[in-house]
C-alpha cells in the first residue's frame, strides 16, 4: 500500500512540473557521424503563476553518444522569464519549488528550474541549475519577473 500511495505522490509532483516547447536551436560543433552540438532554446509556462513564461537555452550533446541517449549535457544554461499577461496564482506558492525539470543524462544528471517569491520586492525569482547523484555543479543562471498591474491595452 505504501508503493502505491508514494507512486501517487511522485505522479502528482511531476504533474505540477511544466513541461518545454523546443522553440530552436542552432549548431555549435559539426559532428561527422550523429546530430551536431547545439544550443537549443525551450519554452515554458510557470505551472502555478498565471501570466508568467520563462525561456531556458542549455547545451545538448550530438554525436554517435548523443544520439543514441548516453552524453551527459553539460551544466551551461540560461534563463529568462517574464510577465506576458495579468500575473494570477492558481496556488500557494513555496520557496525553491520546481516549476520545471529535464534530463540531462542517461541516469545522473537533471536540469532544474525553481521558483522563489521576494514578497518584499513583490517578485518572482527563477533560478536554473544542473545536478547530480553524486557532485552537482556551481553554473547557474536566475530571472527576474517583477509583478506588474496589466493593463488590456499592452
Amino acid at each position: 500500500m505504501r508503493g502505491w500511495i508514494a507512486l501517487a505522490a511522485a505522479a502528482l509532483a511531476a504533474a505540477s512540473v511544466a513541461a518545454a516547447e523546443e522553440i530552436g536551436s542552432v549548431d555549435t560543433v559539426f559532428k561527422v557521424f550523429g546530430p551536431n552540438h547545439k544550443i537549443v532554446i525551450e519554452a515554458f509556462d510557470d505551472p502555478k503563476v498565471e501570466g508568467v513564461a520563462c525561456h531556458v537555452s542549455r547545451a545538448k550533446t550530438g554525436g554517435v553518444s548523443g544520439a543514441l541517449g548516453l552524453a551527459e549535457d553539460t551544466s551551461d544554461a540560461s534563463i529568462a522569464c517574464r510577465q506576458i499577461g495579468p500575473v494570477r496564482f492558481l496556488s500557494e506558492l513555496e520557496d525553491g519549488e520546481e516549476v520545471f525539470s529535464e534530463r540531462r543524462s542517461i541516469l545522473f544528471k537533471r536540469l532544474h528550474v525553481v521558483r522563489f517569491h521576494d514578497k518584499k520586492r513583490n517578485t518572482l525569482v527563477y533560478l536554473v541549475y544542473s545536478d547530480r547523484l553524486i557532485e552537482g555543479s556551481p553554473k547557474n543562471a536566475i530571472s527576474t519577473v517583477p509583478i506588474m498591474p496589466w493593463s488590456r491595452s499592452q
